[in-house]
C-alpha cells in the first residue's frame, strides 16, 4: 500500500463562495474533475488549508475539494467571530457541496477538522461515503482542560512557562477566557502578542521531537487561529457534552479510517480509542512514533494509506 505523497498538483478552479451577508469561503478544486468527490476539513478552527493537503489524494482517482472556513485562510473577513459558529460551518459545507454539484463525498478532517467532519456527518449522513480522520478531536470540556489546563504542561513544562506567564496569576484559572478576552482587545498590539503566545504553545506540543519555539508562527495565521480557537472553546464549540460520541449511531453504517500519533499531547489517543469502540466500521491506526502534527512522517504516511484503503469503500 502506498505511503509516500502523491507529486505535487495545482488545483483546477477556485472561487469565494458568499454563505451570509457577512463570510466569503474561499474554495478550490484539484484532481480528477469526473473522480469519486472527497472534501478536506483543515484543523483549528481557525488554520486555513494548504497546497500539501492535496497530496494526500491520488489525483487521478479523487475530485478533492480544499475550503478555509469562516474567518481563516483565504475566507473574508479575516479572524472575524461575526456569526463563526459550529452550525454555520455546517451550513457552509452543505452549501458549498450543492455550489459544486456533489451528490456525495468522503469526509476528511484532522484535529479540529475531524470535530467538524463527525459534526457535519451526523447532520447529513446522506451526503456522506466515509471519514478519514486524525488525531481526533470531540471538544469535550475534559479535553480543553487537559490542554489549556496544566495536563500538556506536564510535558512541556517549559513551554508552559512561557504561555502562562502572559496571563497575570490571578486569572490562570481560566487560560482560555483569559485569552479570549485579550484577543477581543481594541488595542492590535495586547491582540498580536496574545495570538502569538497562544499558537506558539500549541505549535510546540505539535510534535514528537519539538521545533524550534514559535517556527512559522507569523502573526496573520496566529491571529485567525487563536481568535477563532478561543471563541468557539468558550462555546463549548456549540457542541452538547458528548454530542458526537452520541451520534456515532447516525453513521455507524459509514466507513471510516483513523490515524493517531500514539504521542498526541494536543489530542491524546484516548479519544481516537473511544470513538473507534462505538463505531462497528472505524479501523483505528495508532502510530506509534509521532505526536499530533500530521507533517509528522508516519502521519503523513498513515493518511496516505487510508485514502488509498478508502477508494474501494466508497465507490
Amino acid at each position: 500500500m502506498r505511503s509516500t505523497l502523491f507529486p505535487a498538483i495545482d488545483a483546477h478552479a477556485s472561487g469565494q463562495l458568499p454563505v451570509s451577508g457577512v463570510h466569503r469561503v474561499y474554495w478550490e478544486t484539484s484532481g480528477n474533475p469526473a473522480g469519486q468527490p472527497a472534501v478536506f476539513v483543515h484543523g483549528g478552527p481557525g488554520g486555513g488549508c494548504a497546497p500539501w493537503n492535496r497530496r494526500l489524494f491520488d489525483p487521478d482517482f479523487w475530485r478533492l475539494t480544499l475550503f478555509d472556513q469562516r474567518g481563516c485562510g483565504r475566507s473574508t473577513p479575516h479572524a472575524s467571530l461575526h456569526e463563526n459558529t459550529t452550525p454555520a460551518l455546517i451550513a457552509d459545507m452543505e452549501r458549498l457541496r450543492i455550489h459544486l454539484g456533489v451528490e456525495r463525498w468522503l469526509v476528511f478532517g484532522g484535529s479540529w477538522g475531524s470535530t467538524l467532519a463527525l459534526a457535519y456527518a451526523q447532520a447529513h449522513p446522506d451526503r456522506v461515503t466515509g471519514l478519514i480522520l486524525r488525531g481526533v478531536f470531540l471538544a469535550s470540556r475534559a479535553e480543553i482542560a487537559w490542554f489549556y489546563g496544566g495536563g500538556a504542561a506536564r510535558i512541556f513544562p517549559e513551554a508552559w512557562q512561557a504561555f502562562a506567564a502572559h496571563i497575570p496569576v490571578d486569572e490562570r484559572d481560566d487560560m482560555v477566557g483569559a485569552y479570549y478576552k485579550r484577543l477581543r482587545s481594541s488595542d492590535e498590539e495586547i491582540v498580536e502578542e496574545a495570538a502569538l503566545a497562544w499558537t506558539r504553545w500549541e505549535m510546540a506540543c505539535s510534535r514528537l521531537v519539538p521545533e524550534p519555539d514559535g517556527r512559522g508562527a507569523d502573526s496573520r495565521f496566529a491571529l485567525a487561529l487563536a481568535r477563532v480557537e478561543t471563541h468557539f472553546f468558550v462555546h463549548d464549540a456549540w457542541l452538547t457534552p458528548d454530542q458526537l460520541l452520541d451520534g456515532v449511531p447516525l453513521i455507524a453504517h459509514l466507513p471510516c479510517r483513523i490515524v493517531q500519533g500514539r504521542y498526541d499531547m494536543v489530542c491524546p489517543p484516548i479519544n481516537a480509542w473511544q470513538l473507534a469502540q462505538r463505531w462497528p466500521r472505524a479501523r483505528l491506526e495508532i502510530e506509534t512514533h509521532a505526536g499530533h502534527s500530521a507533517l509528522e512522517p508516519p502521519i503523513l504516511a498513515g493518511l496516505v494509506a487510508a485514502t488509498e484503503a478508502m477508494r474501494s469503500e466508497v465507490v
